[in-house]
């Protein structure tokens, strides 16, 4: 039965950068636009992390461009699920997991805490690997060298986030602009056919047919959402000092919106862009068996004739990590504080959670060898697989209840939407899931 929310909040999210940014009175759309854009490309470096990578390579390599039109229906899927963490917590104060803490029964809270730093801590996996493995093919530094130095990963970002949160969301573009710029240059040595890249946005029937197929298509979609941005972005998006009035709240929606949206379609050019890379370089040259982001690197100079390909490769790979290692230290922080009102010292925090990526990563690198690479990363997908759920159910019960939303709860179409969406979403999740752990 629906209820309001059972107290006051407590404490603002992410208090030490609550209200931080100043938003104009007034003004035109493009000034307003330039003061709520941050959170949304924040939010977008999960959506092509290093986890994302191998799906990508492995659909264009195999399959051509026919699973472009899966990377569209999931960024379209993620642009309505980021709004509704977006317009949570503008219109109720609350982060989402605040909202989860107030919501449910200190147990319950307790519960998804965990698997929700589970899911955190998978994530870091992730991009610890990428990471290094970056630094690998750039530098010849042994992978298990490369995990080790990501540790210096926890002072360089306490020192950035002193510095105030726009420095953040900058550094966060920029590190944006590189790996745009580089996938730019690789897509122009590629020279793929337009026609068939614009075929391939139109979903095909064949997709549910080939069961190979299928099964990238799921690990596409399925690797798309990540829990940890959905509390993320109704926390960050709290940072702009705008008034707690309802006219104000309707602008800070539509502008966050705005950002979300153009941060999110970013994401799905670069996401498109290495499908794309790897269907130009690979499925028409008849290496359709790469699906390793090493594979790929040693093989995109001789398929695009220059010796830049590669290193720019490698070159986006590493900031794709420091990007996703930014944004995975801010969602830590958010869910321990909302869920528990739990507060640490900002290095403990970020320390407890490198080191719970990095000691597996080292650990089984050592003793089993870097051919295990593979398998820790599908690890991490079977965990965030795991605990997306519980992430976006709430998200779309609490977004939907008009006692916890007021004037701000979802119009029905957008309630149906989003719980199609969600339904959609899990399925896949589980079946993908399910097929993991059976071939494991």
């Amino acid at each position: 039965m629906s209820q309001p929310w059972r107290s006051e909040v407590k404490s603002h999210s992410l208090s030490e950068v609550y209200a931080s940014i100043p938003i104009p009175q007034g003004g035109g759309f493009w000034k307003n636009l330039r003061a709520f854009m941050g959170p949304g490309f924040m939010v977008a470096v999960g959506y092509m992390d290093p986890g994302n990578w191998a799906t990508d390579l492995a659909g264009g390599a195999q399959f051509g461009y026919t699973l472009l039109s899966v990377i569209l229906i999931s960024s379209l899927f993620a642009i309505l699920l980021q709004h509704l963490a977006l317009k949570l917590g503008v219109a109720t104060g609350r982060d989402l997991a605040q909202a989860c803490g107030d919501a449910f029964s200190k147990p319950v809270a307790i519960f998804l805490w965990l698997i929700c730093e589970a899911a955190i801590a998978a994530c870091d996996l992730a991009e610890v690997i990428g990471s290094a493995l970056a630094l690998h093919l750039l530098f010849g530094i042994p992978i298990l060298s490369g995990i080790v130095i990501t540790i210096l990963d926890v002072f360089l970002i306490l020192y950035f986030q002193n510095r105030g949160f726009r420095v953040l969301e900058s550094i966060v573009l920029a590190l944006l602009a590189v790996i745009s710029i580089c996938f730019v240059y690789e897509i122009f040595l590629a020279q793929p056919a337009i026609g068939p890249v614009l075929k391939g946005l139109i979903p095909t029937p064949g997709i549910f047919q080939d069961s190979n197929q299928l099964y990238v298509a799921i690990g596409i979609l399925g690797a798309t959402v990540m829990p940890h941005n959905l509390y993320l972005h109704s926390s960050i998006v709290q940072t702009r000092a705008f008034a707690h009035t309802d006219e104000q709240r309707a602008k800070a929606i539509k502008f966050a919106t705005w950002d979300s949206t153009i941060s999110l379609s970013l994401a799905f050019f670069i996401n498109a862009a290495i499908l794309i890379l790897a269907a130009a370089a690979f499925h028409w040259s008849g290496q359709q068996h790469v699906a390793d982001i090493r594979d790929a690197f040693e093989l995109l100079n001789p398929a695009l004739g220059s010796r830049w390909a590669a290193i720019l490769f490698a070159v986006a790979l590493l900031a794709s990590g420091q990007n996703a290692t930014l944004t995975g230290t801010l969602a830590g922080q958010i869910v321990m504080e909302g869920f528990l009102d739990l507060r640490l010292k900002p290095w403990i925090r970020r320390l407890i959670t490198r080191m719970l990526a990095i000691l597996p990563a080292f650990f089984i690198t050592w003793v089993w060898g870097e051919s295990k690479i593979g398998d820790l990363l599908i690890f991490s997908q079977v965990v965030l697989s795991m605990q997306l759920s519980f992430a976006v159910i709430p998200l779309v019960w609490f977004t939907s209840d008009a006692k916890k939303m007021g004037k701000f709860v979802n119009a029905p179409w957008l309630t149906v939407s989003a719980w199609i969406i969600s339904a959609i979403i899990l399925s896949l999740n589980l079946y993908l899931l399910a097929q993991i752990l059976f071939d494991m």
